[in-house]
């Protein structure tokens, strides 16, 4: 329990020298910035929407600069292949005997923190080619298969704006990510600081402040976070209220959702619950720390009806609606 608290500790003093170095060049956001956290010591991975202009590559680049960890930044486009991500064999020859033969080139993946810019520009063929990575922290090239190193973290960006030239990501990818953050327009005093900051001459630099090394050892002190019973099973229950042919949903929830979400929001709901509380110097998550994360845990894992649709009811208020159906307002 000691090396626990010691742990909770560290964390708490390394949060606040990484949200000091990352508002050197983000103004507001703090919301936002506090669940890419929250993801990074879970370790999971982020999707991150909203329109351009609003910091979101700025934001992970800035995060990856505070932190002594290898980064990788992926522009998505429509002629991207698999291989330009995972890497490819290609052909050498020795200098010394003349003979030839293949090795395998590493892509861009092969990094502790990888930036999957519009991810949703690139064909799903593509967009699969991260599949593997996300779950498994594997490449499979041909008949070998290559270990990614520790930590390995995909924050993605995406456009809700434009719908040409894009392509949905699928369900089994929008699985893998442990949150789905929405980023909006800064308030009026945070635009002007922006355009102040952004303006002038001076230009801010980052320094790290973490290693690859202490970050795992955080990752693996929340994980060994005790849970109360309680805590799992509202997790558990919140997870099966949003399945429609569940017993325990409502009728709201069989009229509103075609499917709901699967036992990894369980999980991830558990998991950045511990985040949560590890974050606030505390050594076991509450319920209410499982209410903070349920919005950017379920939203994108509820596929709503056409019934919804129709009465203007999209995933992220059925959520709001779950949490406030147990006397959460």
């Amino acid at each position: 329990m000691d090396n626990s608290i010691q742990r909770i500790e560290e964390l708490s003093l390394a949060v606040k020298a990484l949200k000091s170095e990352i508002a050197k060049v983000i103004v507001g956001q703090e919301q936002v910035i506090d669940h890419v956290l929250t993801a990074l010591f879970a370790n999971g991975h982020v999707l991150i929407e909203g329109v351009p202009g609003l910091a979101k590559t700025l934001m992970i680049s800035s995060l990856a600069q505070s932190l002594s960890l290898s980064f990788s930044r992926i522009q998505f486009t429509p002629d991207l292949m698999p291989s330009d991500i995972t890497g490819s064999d290609i052909l050498v020859s020795d200098s010394a005997t003349g003979l030839r033969g293949f090795e395998y080139l590493k892509g861009p993946v092969f990094a502790n923190i990888i930036l999957a810019d519009e991810i949703n520009r690139t064909p799903p063929k593509t967009q699969s080619a991260l599949l593997q990575a996300m779950q498994e922290n594997t490449i499979t090239s041909g008949n070998k298969t290559w270990e990614l190193d520790r930590p390995f973290i995909v924050m993605a960006t995406q456009n809700p704006i434009e719908q040409e030239g894009t392509y949905p990501l699928p369900e089994a990818q929008l699985d893998r990510f442990m949150f789905y953050i929405n980023i909006d327009y800064p308030s009026f005093e945070e635009e002007c600081k922006i355009v102040e900051n952004t303006t002038g001459g001076a230009i801010q630099q980052i320094k790290a402040h973490l290693d690859a090394e202490r970050i795992i050892a955080l990752q693996e002190a929340i994980r060994l976070l005790p849970v109360s019973e309680h805590v799992l099973k509202y997790a558990v229950e919140l997870t099966r209220r949003t399945r429609p042919n569940s017993s325990d949903a409502d009728p709201e929830i069989k009229r509103w959702v075609s499917w709901g979400a699967g036992p990894r929001a369980s999980q991830y709901l558990i998991l950045g619950a511990k985040a949560v509380a590890a974050l606030a110097g505390r050594l076991s998550p509450s319920e209410e720390d499982v209410r903070q994360v349920a919005p950017i845990v379920l939203k994108h894992r509820i596929l709503v009806s056409f019934a919804a649709e129709a009465e203007g009811i999209n995933s992220s208020e059925i959520v709001s609606r779950l949490l406030k159906g147990r006397g959460q307002a």
